[in-house]
């Protein structure tokens, strides 16, 4: 009886940590869709994985974003052995374009009321205007890969193919009645209630019975790295790092020596190259870019009274536009964004070469350079040696003519320690 009682215990104590209902692994994604998002999803699906969860809950707002990070989201969604629940949120929120594939991709679509989703048309990037070749592929591409999971997943294939064609889009009682998405709720715990005991069919064929009323929502944070890249992944952080770094590496090099330009300029360049990295870049603009620090330099070198000077801010602004190639406006630089940044820049530039250069045109007035020519007083007599006070210091002096003690002499010539002197007026 003891022994049967000691055992209850032991497992009374190990059924908690062993049979623990699983919780919600929630993510918010409130940016465009760009790697850092694919690589934050995937990590949110893969701790539900680890820690056997209920459910993923991805709450989701952007206004669209790159179609390969898009593609690598909705495979992890689709493979997820955990049910992925897609949810458009706060109201106000948006699902368009590429946000509208990952929601209909999901186990369960949801929207707060309020929101809207749809206007997946395909774009080329940078928005140029595809031929009608182009734009067919580019269409029926798009439009397979929305049907390849929508049918599937038991929605209105044919109304969320035209979302591709056809760019519409629904609020989220459109979408709900006619079978885009599954829920509205106004907010994650109503949505959890609404979904408990719901079977849903995974994309595998298999089938599994949500129970979520009043389990812990997990939210998981991104990582120092996931920030920091989040955050530098924008087209406009990204072109301001990429000029500040450029603009610092300049100064470094018209002040040699001074260290914490050339310093600041390293980390700045390679920041903003690693995030560049991560999305659509043209490399011309990369050139436009450095042409244009070679015209502010032209500038101050030959003062053409501004006309470089307007150049290289034309270029520099030019490539900050042309510098991410991307398909949605929020993946590109903002105009105002590139003039405040290339007009400074190009002041500044302009103005520190400027200085650069006068100083280099000036006498040298420090270290031996900067004895010649200056008059002094002798000392002692000189004849043909004596001392010279020189600069605040005594020398000691040699003249070719003899020079008496009181009278003012001018450094002809510096040898080591020595200085080669005459009388001033040469008499």
């Amino acid at each position: 009886m003891v022994r049967s009682r000691f055992l209850f215990s032991i497992v009374l104590l190990v059924a908690p940590a062993t049979w623990a209902p699983a919780d919600v692994v929630k993510v918010r994604v409130d940016d465009t869709i760009q790697p850092i998002s694919d690589e934050y999803i995937g990590r949110a699906i893969e701790r539900a994985r680890q820690t056997n969860g209920d459910a993923v809950l991805i709450e989701l707002n952007t206004p669209g974003g790159l179609a390969d990070s898009t593609r690598s989201i909705i495979t992890k969604i689709l493979a997820s052995p955990v049910p992925v629940i897609v949810y458009v949120t706060p109201t106000g929120a948006q699902a368009a374009s590429a946000g509208f594939f990952l929601l209909e991709s999901a186990d369960i679509a949801a929207m707060a009321p309020g929101t809207n989703t749809g206007a997946a048309h395909p774009v080329m990037l940078g928005g140029e205007k595809m031929d009608d070749v182009m734009k067919a592929k580019v269409e029926n591409d798009s439009a397979a890969f929305m049907r390849s999971f929508v049918g599937p997943r038991g929605r209105n294939v044919q109304l969320a193919e035209s979302a591709v064609r056809e760019s519409k889009s629904w609020t989220d009682q459109e979408a709900l009645q006619q079978h885009l998405i599954d829920v509205v709720a106004p907010d994650e715990r109503d949505l959890l209630k609404q979904l408990d005991g719901r079977v849903v069919k995974r994309f595998d064929g298999k089938t599994a019975t949500l129970h979520l009323a009043g389990k812990r929502i997990d939210e998981l944070p991104m990582t120092v790295k996931q920030r920091i890249l989040d955050f530098l992944v924008n087209p406009n952080i990204a072109f301001l790092v990429l000029a500040v770094g450029a603009l610092a590496l300049y100064a470094e090099f018209n002040h040699p020596g001074a260290v914490l330009p050339g310093v600041v300029g390293i980390v700045f360049i390679l920041l903003a190259l690693f995030a560049l990295n991560l999305l659509p870049v043209r490399y011309a603009a990369i050139t436009l870019i450095v042409a244009a620090f070679l015209l502010f330099a032209l500038e101050a070198k030959f003062a053409t009274h501004g006309i470089l000077g307007l150049g290289g801010i034309a270029l520099l602004t030019i490539g900050g536009l042309l510098l991410v190639d991307g398909p949605i406006p929020e993946l590109r630089v903002k105009l105002w964004v590139a003039l405040s940044i290339s007009v400074p820049l190009g002041a500044i530039t302009v103005f520190l070469m400027t200085i650069a250069l006068r100083a280099r045109r000036n006498k040298v007035v420090t270290g031996q350079q900067g004895l010649l020519g200056a008059v002094g007083e002798a000392r002692t007599d000189i004849d043909p040696e004596g001392k010279v006070w020189v600069g605040g210091e005594l020398w000691n002096a040699h003249s070719q003519r003899r020079v008496a003690f009181g009278e003012q002499v001018v450094v002809r010539k510096v040898e080591g320690l020595e200085l080669e002197v005459e009388k001033k007026g040469g008499a």
